[in-house]
């Protein structure tokens, strides 16, 4: 039977009404100007880099683990379904959701760490300000413009998807943004639309899920010592008690399932409880809001913080994950040292160019060519340039 959409909400985005882009184009004849940006971002180089950029494994541990690409792809569909769900323009929810992880450096959050440590006195490194600049500027593509032109609501969402920046602007990391938006303004002090909200809780929902998955497989906990855990436990409970003879795989796989199908309900009665006390009849009302129009329940939001207690210590803290971050962040402190000391072994025309900055802009370089590395490259390129057999 066919599932009926609501009508479009009266504070969703309409394409059709888009800001535009920053450099004018003439509009698609078979896409509305997000599904456009969609498609733009699909067949970027940062976004097929994804697939072999850690999540919480390093790519090479296992086929069956999410890379970015897989968690992205799950972001997204999420982030579809539910602004299908509640009116809004899935187009514009699925497109932020596909760009949100594109600046992230090989090797998760440890990579990110390390790049911190290494640009601390060169401007630093955020991720989510990497993800904007491989937007608008690092991805080369088109003969008119660097980066992917995309349209003002979809720069929003890529910047703004978990709240107003206006108050970061002053961290040496932000200066690409506050330099951007001086040229085209993004309202950085106000909430972003209700579509890029709900990708920041898509994001949430597909990192708790897959990572419970993901933590199971892995062999770093079990599916029983899950009963007890605030969000997951009761759908473990009754997976189980509906089906008691079940495989303990198809067992853990329904209880995330399930897990899924509770936190976008409770998005989406909370969602529309917020709209309807805040009086929100327009996207503008939205940008407006003195907090997030999508979000999750208070009780949702306890029992959340309770399995991400669960999981940091017992899966992103875990030895063998913390092994893998040590190995991890030694090879690309190694590498940035080497390109600062010896921009020479750079490929030529990135050793040209840092070679032709002062030390600021030559680590700019240099962390951009290592953030944009996928974890096999990356573990490739430091055997390369530090282990004597490759010369034999």
């Amino acid at each position: 039977m066919a599932v009926d959409l609501p009508p479009r909400a009266a504070f969703a985005e309409n394409p059709a009404a888009s800001r535009g882009r920053k450099v004018p184009e003439a509009e698609s004849r078979t896409r509305t100007a997000f599904a456009r940006d969609r498609d733009r971002i699909i067949h970027s180089t940062a976004f097929r880099r994804l697939k072999e950029k850690t999540q919480v494994f390093v790519a090479h541990e296992g086929d069956h683990f999410r890379t970015r690409l897989t968690h992205s792809l799950e972001v997204a569909q999420i982030a579809r379904s539910v602004a299908g769900a509640l009116g809004l323009d899935a187009d514009l929810a699925e497109t932020i959701a596909l760009a949100h992880d594109l600046g992230h450096p090989p090797f998760g959050h440890a990579g990110e760490d390390e790049l911190q440590v290494q640009m601390k006195g060169f401007g630093g490194f955020d991720h989510n300000v990497q993800t904007f600049r491989v937007v608008t500027r690092l991805e080369q593509r088109y003969p008119r413009f660097d980066g992917l032109n995309l349209t003002w609501e979809t720069l929003e969402g890529v910047i703004k998807h978990n709240g107003p920046v206006a108050d970061k602007l002053d961290k040496p990391s932000w200066a690409a943004i506050g330099e951007f938006d001086a040229d085209y303004d993004l309202r950085l002090g106000t909430w972003a639309s209700a579509e890029a909200q709900v990708a920041a809780l898509a994001d949430d929902i597909a990192y708790n899920n897959h990572d419970v998955d993901d933590g199971v497989e892995a062999g770093l906990f079990f599916l029983k010592e899950l009963l007890d855990v605030p969000l997951i436990g009761p759908h473990v409970h009754s997976a189980m008690a509906d089906y008691p003879h079940c495989d303990q795989r198809i067992l853990r796989l329904e209880a995330v399932r399930r897990m899924i199908g509770a936190m976008v309900d409770d998005v989406m009665i909370e969602t529309r409880r917020r709209a309807e006390i805040g009086g929100v009849k327009s996207a503008e009302d939205v940008r407006n809001l003195d907090h997030a129009v999508v979000g999750f329940s208070p009780d949702m939001v306890e029992d959340l913080s309770a399995l991400r207690a669960f999981l940091m210590e017992r899966m992103y803290r875990h030895w063998k994950v913390n092994r893998t971050r040590s190995q991890a962040r030694r090879i690309l402190a190694e590498m940035f040292q080497l390109f600062m000391s010896e921009p020479d072994v750079l490929p030529h025309e990135l050793g040209q160019k840092a070679s032709a900055r002062d030390e600021a802009g030559r680590a700019r370089v240099v962390c951009d060519y290592i953030a944009a590395m996928t974890d096999r490259f990356a573990i490739e390129e430091h055997r390369k340039l530090f282990h004597l057999d490759v010369l034999s």
